[in-house]
């Protein structure tokens, strides 16, 4: 069996990579925490269920349009009007197959061989392997826990070459939970006014799980200047528990949504038509458990911040937003398990976690964030707390 050479750059997810693992270590009877996906615990609010059932029974079971049936795609111009200050028209807006989808398509129409992708360390792991895979170079620019790991616009203007495409903006942002503020958004809008061939790709899928009352604001908001050469993305996978219903969409100049299609055409047409009728209703319906989930997703926030603060070796800057918390472990590297073992990288100490007390976490060099390593916050207080004791009491048997 050959395999394409492409291949050979790019890498299995790192999230799902971990989250396998931990599933064989339950398989043969470990207890098992896996802190390595980023999915909500939550169940789909039920009339988000019921309209999907609704749309089965009333027989919405054919292919739908490739970009999308019109009335998602007119709710989603609808919701980036309302909630994000955005005038999308129909024509604008792509409904794919999760918004990991609607990033391959964008690349996938845009990059030519040797094109850079700016991506901001720590990142989304597929940020790098989608470009890598498409033929483009992915350009990582460092950040800094103390600045909260947000890109600078001197950093940024240092980056940037003839060759660069794109900027992936993600804020809130995993693994770290940056924010942008809407004059650090600006800042950069700044900066990018002076390269008319980049455009901007802003991940905005975290938006409504922000922390410490922050408000929340869309680079292209920001940015007015900017709106014909940015894509928003988002979708509903995170702020409403639909992980699985696999909706994610996508805002642009309707020249690139255009070519974004003729590439879905080719690779997925377009997204199941029952999950198309769930998302309707999750833009459409009421929005009560968005609150509530985020509110329950800055509690258990909290709870990691103050168990990290009593843990000696590991240390946390709190995230902005988003539900991971990104831990620097540099003070464990070096230290030696009760085993001998001596950890020496990010990866070691994960690995020594989830093989001596069965909590498995992703490193952070997956994310490039070498030395760190990143735990979903999205599971119930008690898993979390557990978790927390768990890690404590391994890091404590450390030499």
């Amino acid at each position: 069996m050959r395999v394409a050479g492409r291949l050979a750059a790019v890498q299995p997810s790192a999230s799902a990579s971990v989250s396998a693992m931990a599933k064989e270590f339950a398989g043969v009877g470990r207890s098992i925490i896996d802190l390595g996906m980023g999915e909500p615990d939550f169940a789909t609010p039920g009339h988000i269920v019921d309209a999907a059932h609704a749309a089965a029974i009333a027989g919405q079971t054919k292919y739908p349009p490739t970009q999308g049936t019109m009335a998602l795609r007119a709710a989603v111009a609808d919701k980036f009007e309302r909630e994000n200050g955005l005038a999308a028209l129909p024509n604008q807006v792509i409904v794919s197959t999760g918004a990991k989808q609607v990033l391959f398509g964008a690349l996938m129409a845009t990059l030519e061989p040797g094109d850079e992708v700016l991506l901001i360390a720590p990142h989304f792991d597929s940020y790098r392997s989608i470009t890598n895979l498409l033929g483009g170079v992915p350009v990582v620019i460092a950040t800094r826990p103390e600045d909260g790991f947000r890109l600078s616009s001197e950093a940024l203007e240092a980056a940037i070459t003839a060759r660069t495409r794109w900027l992936i903006l993600n804020h809130p942002s995993n693994p770290a939970g940056a924010m942008y503020s809407e004059d650090q958004l600006r800042d950069l809008g700044e900066v990018l006014m002076r390269y008319p061939d980049v455009m901007v790709l802003s991940d905005e899928i975290y938006e409504h799980i922000v922390f410490d009352d922050r408000a929340f604001t869309s680079f292209a908001a920001a940015c007015p200047d900017l709106m014909d050469r940015t894509l928003t993305v988002n979708g509903v996978s995170k702020a409403y528990a639909m992980t699985g219903w696999r909706i994610g969409y996508a805002a642009g100049p309707a020249e690139l949504i255009e070519a974004m299609t003729t590439v879905q055409s080719q690779a997925t047409s377009g997204a199941s038509s029952i999950s198309q009728a769930a998302a309707l209703a999750a833009l459409t319906g009421p929005q009560d458990s968005v609150t509530e989930f985020c509110t329950a997703f800055e509690r258990r926030r909290d709870l990691v911040v103050h168990a990290v603060d009593q843990i000696k070796g590991l240390s946390l800057s709190p995230p902005g937003g988003a539900f991971y918390a990104l831990m620097e472990c540099r003070d464990l590297i070096g230290r030696r398990t009760p085993e001998g073992v001596t950890l020496i990288d990010d990866v070691g100490v994960a690995m020594f976690l989830l093989e001596s007390v069965g909590v498995a976490l992703v490193p952070g060099s997956a994310y490039a964030a070498p030395s760190f390593v990143r735990i979903s916050t999205a599971s119930a207080d008690s898993v979390l707390a557990e978790a927390m004791e768990r890690i404590a009491s391994a890091i404590a048997q450390l030499s």
